[in-house]
């Protein structure tokens, strides 16, 4: 790791990624080179990668966590400072049909509480089965309002899903798989506007600092620089360094100690961040409430760890201050979970900082609040969804309520098994 890699991660929250970035720093910590390139300039399909056209967009449909071989508690996960900071990324959910998800509609907060903490006792009482191989589907994507004559409408662009596995010893293997999924509108109301408006095949946007064109296709899955000879070890962020797949499935359930290892800032950095520091003649900026949920998300999404070592980052996470738990909750795939909480400060839209984006439309200026958010599977305390949801109607966002999802990371699936993975077939919308 570099230097000025070390001081932007030590300090401040850098602008959102885009999920390609996101995607390249998972490709890269995850052995691949992180030329995992689905579209061309304008977001068409690269033409090294065969492009399946799918029908009209349909509303999302409850979804489930597929089961192949036993189950984990891991993700791909979100490894860079600044994609934690943020959270993964797509949305389900135009104004019209998304419901007021303020922390105030919730339940109060010794109940909301208790069933966290409830979640983390299911968790703790399941068994821990292993396998040869660990793997994690996960799904991007980033809300875009549409603005036309006939009237808006929002759509989910950026659309990737993402497939790694990786053996737990050490020759066993490793790969990543990604591919684009369609863009598409995103509830039925949304269709209906976007039928109205001729119902288009693509959708050019402003994504961070220029237009972007997302198409109504999906590309096949395509492999970046399988490792043969990988395997055997997970990267730990916070910890700052790579775990053996024993060391990882031994960590300590005490929420004290995970808290000590994985939550204080001052702890998190390794000698060599620390020596940049001093240099630079800086303090460590102590974490904040969501920088400590990017970093939950960050463990839960990148490593097979234990159920009894999950229940306890939940209790762990309960305990810190600014960060409240608002009760169940749907995730984009319409599974039922609680979600925990921690606010942002308003902040531009997604982006590089106003100051530098000098041909920003109109349109697409101004702060909006947010706050981040993880969704635990009510049953198995599992990380559903690392997401940002609209808390002050502003910017590009200006027309939507509270309670709208900016942007998500789903885990569609995590697990153990004793055959090589391979990535599903089937579109998850």
């Amino acid at each position: 790791m570099d230097e000025t890699r070390i001081v932007r991660e030590a300090y401040g929250q850098p602008a959102p990624p885009t999920p390609d970035e996101i995607a390249r720093a998972r490709a890269l910590l995850g052995g691949g080179s992180g030329r995992l390139d689905f579209a061309g300039p304008a977001g068409d399909a690269a033409d090294d990668v065969q492009v399946i056209t799918v029908g009209p967009a349909a509303a999302p449909v409850p979804g489930r966590r597929r089961r192949f071989g036993w189950r984990a508690q891991a993700g791909v996960g979100m490894v860079a400072a600044a994609a934690a900071a943020v959270t993964g990324i797509v949305l389900l959910g135009g104004a019209p049909a998304e419901p007021d998800r303020r922390p105030a509609a919730g339940p109060g907060p010794k109940a909301a509480r208790d069933l966290l903490l409830a979640v983390a006792e299911r968790s703790e009482r399941l068994p821990d089965t292993r396998g040869r191989y660990w793997y994690s589907d996960q799904i991007t994507g980033q809300s875009y309002i549409i603005r036309v004559p006939t009237g808006p409408y929002a759509i989910v662009g950026a659309h990737d899903e993402f497939f790694q596995w990786s053996g737990a010893r050490a020759g066993d293997g490793t790969a990543f798989y990604g591919r684009r999924l369609p863009a598409r509108p995103l509830t039925p109301a949304d269709e209906a506007a976007w039928r109205r408006a001729g119902s288009p095949g693509k959708f050019r946007v402003w994504s961070n600092d220029h237009f972007q064109t997302y198409m109504r296709k999906a590309s096949l899955w395509k492999i970046d620089d399988p490792d043969p000879r990988g395997g055997g070890s997970f990267f730990l962020q916070g910890a700052g360094t790579r775990f053996t797949t024993e060391e990882v499935l031994a960590l300590s359930a005490d929420p004290a100690k995970l808290t000590a290892l994985f939550l204080q800032a001052d702890l998190l950095v390794g000698p060599k961040r620390a020596e940049v520091l001093r240099k630079l003649k800086r303090d460590l900026e102590p974490m904040t409430p969501a920088a400590k949920l990017g970093r939950v998300a960050a463990i839960l999404q990148n490593v097979p760890i234990s159920p009894k070592v999950r229940a306890g980052l939940l209790r762990a996470l309960v305990q810190q201050p600014g960060v409240r738990v608002v009760g169940e909750t749907t995730d984009p795939l319409g599974r039922r979970g609680v979600a925990v909480t921690a606010d942002l400060p308003p902040r531009p839209s997604p982006g590089l900082p106003d100051p530098v984006i000098t041909n920003e439309p109109e349109e697409e200026k101004g702060d909006f609040g947010s706050r981040d958010e993880l969704i635990f599977d009510l049953q198995t305390g599992e990380l559903l969804s690392e997401q940002t949801v609209l808390t002050e109607p502003g910017g590009k966002y200006r027309t939507q309520r509270p309670g709208f999802l900016i942007n998500y990371w789903i885990t569609r699936d995590d697990g153990w098994t004793d055959t090589r993975p391979k990535p599903p077939g089937d579109q998850p919308f």
